[in-house]
C-alpha cells in the first residue's frame, strides 16, 4: 500500500495543474491586484478582468506562458493610464502562448500593447487609444509585437498613436486581419519582417495608411514575403504628428500604401481611395546606411487588381501644385521615386503610374516626374500564412 501510495503522489506531482480562472474586477487597489494576478497566474490560466474602468498608474507585465488575458469587451472593460507615473508601456508581454483578448487600454505615457520576443501570441478584440487626438506626446504605438515568430492580430481597433497603430517588427509569420487604424501617424505597419499577410482592415484618417518597411542597423532585416489585400485604405488626411526625427516623421500626408526597400510585396484586391498624395508609394531608402547587408530598393513589388478611387489631388511633394496642373488636377494614383533599376515593379492596374527618377540619396528637388509604364515579372504569390490551429481557435 505504501509503495502504491508514493506512486500515486509521484503521477499527481508530474501533472499540471488545473486551469484557473482569476478575476480582477475594476474598484480599489487594481493596479495591485491586476499586476499580482498577472504574477500569480500559471500556465493554463486565465485572468478575468471585469466590467469596468481601471485607473492605474504603472505598467503591467505578464512573462508565464500559456495565459489568457480575457476581459468583458473592449468597450466594457477598460484599463486607463492617465494617470501613469512612468514613460513605459501599458502591457508588456515576454511569453509564449498568450492571448490578449476583450480589453481596452487608453491614454498610456509609451505604447499600448507591447510583446517581445512571445511566439504565438494573438491579438483579439482589443481597443487602443489615446482619447485627446493625435498628438506628438501620444505613446508610439498601439499594439507592438516585435522579434516574434506566429502572430495574429484580429479584430483590433488603434487611434491616435504617434508611430503605428498597429505595428509588426523583426518577426515571421504574421495575419493582421478584419482591424481599424484611425488617427495614427502609420496605421498599420510591418517592419523588417517576412511572411505577412495583411487584409480585410481598415486604415483611414491616418497620415498613410499601410506601411510595409524595411530599415537597416536592426538586429533582423531583409523584410519581405508581405501580402496586401481586400483592406479598405480610405481618405488618410491626419496631418503627420510624429515626433521629430522619427522615420515616419517623413511620411506624407495623404499616403495610402507605402512600400520602402521591401522584397517580394503583392497588393492587391484593395479599395484605395481619398488619398491626397498617392494610393500607393513605391520608394528606394533614402538616406545614408551603414549596414553592409541593407539593399536600400524595393524589389519583385506587384500591384494589380485594385479598385483607385479619387487620389494625388493635394501632393505633399516639392513642386506639389505644378505637378498637379500639369497632370490636370491630381497626379497618378501610384507614384514610384524612380530610384533603382532591374527592380522587377509591376503594375497591373488600369491607372497611371508616375516616375520621380530621383538618384538613390538626391534630394526631392532633383525630381524629374514623367509617367512611366512598370512591366516587370509576374512573380507568384507564396502561399497563406498558417498559423497553427489553437490560435484560430482562441480567435473564434
Amino acid at each position: 500500500m505504501l509503495r502504491q501510495a508514493v506512486v500515486a503522489v509521484a503521477i499527481l506531482a508530474g501533472m499540471p495543474a488545473l486551469a484557473r480562472d482569476i478575476v480582477v474586477d475594476a474598484g480599489a487597489n487594481a493596479q495591485e491586484r491586476l499586476q499580482a494576478a498577472l504574477i500569480e497566474a500559471a500556465p493554463g490560466d486565465v485572468v478575468r478582468i471585469g466590467a469596468g474602468r481601471f485607473e492605474l498608474t504603472d505598467g503591467l507585465s505578464l512573462d508565464v506562458d500559456r495565459v489568457t488575458v480575457l476581459g468583458a469587451g473592449p468597450d466594457r472593460t477598460v484599463l486607463s493610464f492617465k494617470g501613469q507615473l512612468g514613460a513605459g508601456e501599458g502591457l508588456l508581454v515576454s511569453s509564449d502562448d498568450v492571448v490578449l483578448r476583450g480589453f481596452a487600454v487608453e491614454d498610456t505615457k509609451g505604447d499600448g500593447i507591447k510583446s517581445k520576443g512571445a511566439n504565438r501570441i494573438v491579438y483579439k478584440d482589443l481597443r487602443v487609444e489615446w482619447t485627446g487626438g493625435p498628438k506628438a506626446t501620444n505613446g508610439a504605438y498601439g499594439v507592438y509585437p516585435v522579434e516574434s515568430s506566429q502572430i495574429l492580430i484580429d479584430g483590433v481597433t488603434v487611434k491616435g498613436a504617434s508611430d503605428a497603430g498597429i505595428y509588426v517588427g523583426q518577426s515571421d509569420m504574421i495575419i493582421v486581419r478584419n482591424s481599424t487604424a484611425t488617427h495614427n501617424v502609420a496605421g498599420i505597419e510591418i517592419e523588417n519582417s517576412r511572411n505577412a499577410d495583411v487584409y480585410g482592415n481598415l486604415a483611414t484618417h491616418n497620415t498613410g495608411g499601410i506601411l510595409v518597411f524595411d530599415l537597416p542597423s536592426l538586429p533582423r532585416g531583409n523584410g519581405g514575403d508581405v501580402r496586401v489585400y481586400r483592406n479598405r485604405v480610405i481618405d488618410n488626411d491626419t496631418p503627420n504628428f510624429a515626433p521629430p526625427g522619427n522615420i515616419v516623421a517623413t511620411v506624407r500626408t495623404g499616403t495610402g500604401v507605402l512600400i520602402m526597400a521591401n522584397d517580394t510585396v503583392h497588393v492587391f484586391d484593395n479599395d484605395l481611395s481619398g488619398n491626397a498624395t498617392s494610393n500607393v508609394m513605391v520608394i528606394a531608402y533614402r538616406d545614408a546606411f551603414t549596414d553592409a547587408n541593407y539593399d536600400p530598393y524595393p524589389r519583385r513589388i506587384v500591384i494589380s487588381g485594385n479598385r483607385h478611387g479619387r487620389a494625388g489631388f493635394a501632393p505633399q511633394l516639392p513642386g506639389g501644385e505644378q505637378l498637379k496642373a500639369a497632370f490636370g488636377g491630381s497626379i497618378p494614383p501610384i507614384l514610384w521615386d524612380g530610384t533603382g533599376k532591374d527592380l522587377g515593379l509591376r503594375v497591373t492596374d488600369a491607372v497611371p503610374v508616375l516616375s520621380m527618377n530621383m538618384a538613390l540619396g538626391a534630394a526631392p528637388e532633383t525630381a524629374k516626374p514623367a509617367p512611366v509604364t512598370l512591366d516587370g515579372p509576374d512573380v507568384p504569390q507564396r502561399a497563406a500564412v498558417t498559423l497553427p490551429p489553437a490560435m484560430e481557435a482562441a480567435a473564434r
